[in-house]
Order: C-alpha cells, then structure tokens, then sequence
C-alpha cells in the first residue's frame, strides 16, 4: 500500500512538470485578436425618383469609414455635367445651373476598407416657377479695390429666413493667398462677407454667387448665377476723418501721406461715426433731394466718394472752404477743397476703409458697408449657418 501510494505520487508529479516549460525556454505569447474591420455606410441624396427639385440641387454624399472617390452626373441625354465636390466632399456642386423640367442620373463612388460601393439615383428638377427674386453683386470682374471691400450680395426682395441658411450656402468665396471669412447678414436684402482683418495687399478673390433657381421663401427663387474676379489692391490707402479737429488723414501703405481740412455734418444733419467702406467713385454727378426730409436742393457735385445709403460722401465743396477745419456746414458729408478732392479721388479705391469719429451719431448697421464696422464675433452672429 505505501509503495503504490509512493508510485501515484511520482506519476502525480511527472503529470504536472510534463505541462511546464523547462527552464530558460522562451516564453510564446498569444496574438492578440485582430480588430473589426470598419464596415463602411454610403447614402446619396436626393432619393431615387424624386420630382420637383430645384435646378440648384446639389449631389449629397454621406459617407462614414470610408470617403467619396468620384462622383459623376448625366442629364438624360447621358452628357456629363461638370462640377465638383464641396471641401467637405458633403456634396457634389455643378458648375451651371441645371435645367427646368429635366431628369438627371448621379453616380457616386464611395471606398470603405471593407469594399468599394457604387450608389445611383435619378431625379427631375422643377418646371420654371416665373416667379424670380432680383440678386446682384457688387463686384466688378477684374477690377482692383481697397482692402476693406466685402462681397455684397443684396436681394431686390426680402429672403426669408428660414431659407437663408440655403441661400448662404450657395455662395462661395476663394481667396489667394487664403483668408477665410464669414456670411452675415445685415437685414433680409442682404448678406455680406469679410474675413476676420482686412485682405492682405495684392489677395485675389473669386465670388460665386450660385443663387439660380435657389428658393428665396414665398415661391420666390434666385433669378441667376453672378461672379466675379478681383484684385485687392498692392497699395493699401486708409482713412481717418476726426471731427474733433475737422481734419481728414491719408495713410498710404501704412504711412501718412496729407492731411486735409474737411467739414462734416452740422448739428441737424450730422455725419455718421465709425468704420465705412468707399462704395463708389463718380467724376461727376447731381445731388438731388427733392422729395426727400430736410433741406430741398439740387447740386452738381465733382470727385464724389459714396460712404453710406443714407447720401453721405466725401466730395469737393469750394463753397465751403472757410469753414474746412474749423465748423460743421454739411448736410452729412465729408467738404474739402476742389484741389484736394481732385488729389484724394485719384489715390482712393472703392474698398478703402474710412474711419469716422467724434460725430453725433453712430452709423447704422447696414447703411452702407458697414461689415468692419462690427467686431469679429458681431459679424459671425449675423451668419444663417452654425458656425460659419
């Protein structure tokens, strides 16, 4: 009995050292598991077979775990319409307009690391409403402007707004070298952009005002497509006008080149203070305000300089030269002589930043460019879409 109790014991032994590795022998780990393959989810819009669609409608592409590879669009004729993919790639953008009363074909190619998936759909735009909201944009292509000139796009009805958010949109701004900005508006006629400091010397800025066939709210939808092209001046001109001492600084590439006596609004009519934009240049024009409050005259004006819709420029005032740099005589604008207003027109451009200050009024938002006239943030509030 002991000695088959001894020998159970030793086989008990033998058992248990066969399942251990013997001394110094390495150690061999165990792969981990592998990780789950993302599996990819690719939708379009809009849905197969939809009708009465805007001829602004753009391709969405939603893609997670993967990401859009190409994205083509045929009318039914099978020509390919061109275009391209937002930044984002969040959807495909036509060049052009689509037509009224077609049906168009996209086809979107979508790669994940688990496959490559292919999604079509088929849709038809809308018949022509004939009921058009009026845009325009004031840009002159190729022309040279002022550091401080925004893209304006007004509305010649107001755009309600629940669909500002789309019309907002569709407008699209490049710069060279890049400056981001922001839309706001300003009222419900218009909408304009401005990056956070004025545009660097010599920035070239491309605008695409996409608003063709864009619901505008109220059966209203935009009448056309409007761009532009602009250079921003090399030479930046700034300037600053000081009720206090009646007299209107020039800074040319950041240096002082003049200052000039000027008189501004008189107590019942006075100027506005703060950051305006020079909207428009004109050798020659008329004031006339008949018709309108206050003081009824008609005047041939020289060298006129617009700053708000309100009326108020800066212009030549021979008539008032003995009280440039000493008293307010104007109905709200900015007098000088004829000589300097000659000199100062052919220095200006239309974007150069005006600062008004020390006056008896504040400018209205709106009355005029008054984009730099708000802070940054203030101008970011004003935008239809979070966070743009």
């Amino acid at each position: 009995m002991r000695i088959a109790g001894l020998s159970t014991l030793v086989m008990g032994l033998l058992l248990v050292s066969s399942c251990t590795s013997p001394p110094g022998a390495p150690k061999v780990e165990q792969a981990a598991p592998a990780a789950p393959v993302p599996v990819m989810k690719a939708e379009i819009t809009p849905a197969d077979k939809a009708t009465d669609l805007p001829i602004s409608t753009e391709i969405g592409t939603s893609v997670s775990d993967g990401e859009v590879q190409e994205v083509t669009l045929v009318d039914a004729q099978g020509g390919k319409v061109a275009g391209g993919l937002r930044a984002d790639k969040s959807s495909f953008v036509p060049d052009e307009p689509l037509k009224f009363a077609q049906t168009y074909t996209a086809t979107v190619v979508a790669k994940g690391a688990d496959r490559v998936e292919t999604l079509k759909t088929t849709f038809t735009t809308m018949a022509d409403p004939h009921n058009r909201g009026g845009t325009g944009l004031y840009l002159q292509p190729s022309e040279v402007y002022g550091v401080a000139m925004p893209m304006v796009v007004e509305f010649t009805s107001d755009v309600e707004d629940g669909a500002r958010a789309g019309v907002q949109k569709r407008l699209f701004v490049t710069t060279n070298p890049d400056q981001p900005g922001v839309w706001s508006w300003t009222g419900p006629r218009q909408v304009t952009y401005r990056a956070r400091d004025y545009w660097r010397p010599g920035t070239t800025i491309t605008v695409r005002a996409a608003l063709d066939g864009v619901p505008f709210g109220g059966g209203r939808y935009g009448d056309t497509d409007r761009r532009a092209s602009v250079k921003i001046t090399p030479n930046p001109v700034e300037l600053f006008i000081d009720n206090g001492s009646k007299q209107l600084k020039v800074k040319e590439n950041g240096t002082e080149t003049r200052s000039i006596p000027v008189s501004l609004g008189k107590p019942s009519t006075p100027s506005s203070s703060g950051v305006m934009v020079i909207m428009d240049k004109r050798v020659r024009t008329v004031f006339d305000t008949t018709g309108e409050p206050g003081d009824q005259y008609v005047a041939d004006i020289s060298y006129a300089q617009r700053l708000t819709w309100g009326g108020e420029f800066i212009h030549a005032a021979p008539w008032s030269v003995g009280d440039q740099g000493v008293r307010n005589v104007s109905h709200g604008c900015v007098n000088m002589s004829w000589a300097n207003a000659e000199w100062l027109f052919g220095v200006t451009h239309i974007g150069d930043p005006v600062t008004v200050v020390g006056t008896e009024q504040a400018l209205a938002n709106g009355n005029g460019f008054t984009a730099w006239n708000q802070s940054w943030d203030e101008h970011v509030k004003g935008s239809a879409l979070p966070g743009r």
